[in-house]
């Protein structure tokens, strides 16, 4: 009889502790499926401005649409460089340190900086003009390693043969951007093969930094018109631009549909707030399993626009034909 209840107590102890294990398997089978559940994604932004800032929301508006709802299913490390790489780096660095399920970058300085220091993240990039040339990636249609995107190369041609569509005597073009970004440089290198084909001739100032961009486009003298590109440091001083146009009745064409609406006078190219959610459709197929960057190919806009800013035209002076008109996808009052 005592054999039997020391048997059985035997029995009934292992029992508990079989129930008791298989408790705790299921507590942390539990907590890893929350874990899963709730990712965070680094974001490195170079500098502040619209065109840059619409690309971010379209990301982040992309991934709320699509199950990924911010402060819940995920939690989003903005860090902006300021325009400086340096900062970029370190940017770069922290992220590779606290390893966030995946990393977005925002421009062409800070994906070089995290294509340097992030080597086992997952990274998804956009406006980023030439990502080949960036030595980004090895090859546009199987990037390589951790890394794809989307580019924001735009249509130059196009956009320096608006000048003569709203100035046809126009000869003289002033550009203004920071020779230290290599999507800028790429952007004049393409314009000053394809300005003299037009009858234009670009006269071009380098800065550094937004503070030295009113310098610089004082010292353009005697021209017809603007050509900003997509040049991050000059976009941040897009206001002092503006106030010079007016002051001389120069028509202002942009390189992006957001500087067109902050008060640029036409483009035709690139919306990068619809940039950043096709963006953000990568990311999804990275973060679900479906996609692996390096197979990804780099992604350019679909649907090119044309924009025009009325009220551009009026303090710049320029009386715009009616066939540029009728051709607008979007005109902003």
């Amino acid at each position: 009889m005592r054999r039997f209840l020391r048997e059985s107590f035997l029995i009934s102890s292992l029992a508990a502790m079989v129930l008791l294990t298989g408790c705790g398997g299921t507590e942390e089978q539990s907590a890893a499926s929350s874990s899963e559940e709730s990712i965070r994604i680094g974001i490195s932004q170079i500098v502040e401005h619209p065109a840059l800032d619409a690309a971010k929301n379209g990301f982040i508006d992309y991934l709320n649409e699509n199950g990924y709802e911010e402060g819940t299913k995920v939690t989003y490390d903005f860090q902006n460089a300021q325009g400086d790489m340096n900062t970029a780096i370190a940017i770069g660095q922290k992220f590779s340190s606290d390893r966030p399920n995946l990393v977005f970058s925002i421009a062409t300085p800070t994906t070089q900086a995290v294509a340097q220091t992030v080597k086992d993240i997952p990274i998804v990039f956009t406006a980023v003009t030439d990502p080949l040339s960036a030595k980004i990636v090895s090859d546009m249609d199987r990037p390589g390693a951790n890394i794809t995107g989307t580019s924001d190369m735009n249509p130059i041609r196009e956009q320096l043969e608006l000048i003569k569509a709203v100035k046809p005597d126009a000869k003289k073009v002033g550009v203004l951007y920071n020779s230290g970004e290599a999507n800028s440089v790429i952007q004049i290198d393409l314009a000053k093969k394809i300005a003299p084909e037009l009858g234009l001739e670009l006269i071009e100032r380098a800065v550094t930094n937004s503070s030295e961009v009113k310098q610089a486009a004082e010292s353009l003298g005697d021209i017809d018109a603007f050509y900003i590109g997509t040049d991050n440091t000059v976009y941040s001083a897009l206001d002092t631009i503006f106030m010079l146009a007016e002051k001389e009745k120069l028509p202002v064409i942009a390189g992006e549909s957001e500087a067109v609406k902050k008060g640029a006078l036409i483009t035709y190219g690139i919306d990068y707030y619809e940039l950043g959610r096709q963006t953000g459709e990568m990311a999804l197929k990275v973060l679900s399993g479906q996609g692996q960057p390096g197979e990804m190919p780099v992604e350019t806009q679909k649907n090119l626009k044309l924009y025009i800013n009325k009220q551009a035209a009026e303090r710049f002076g320029i009386v715009l034909p009616d066939e540029l008109l009728k051709q607008a996808d979007e005109i902003i009052e």
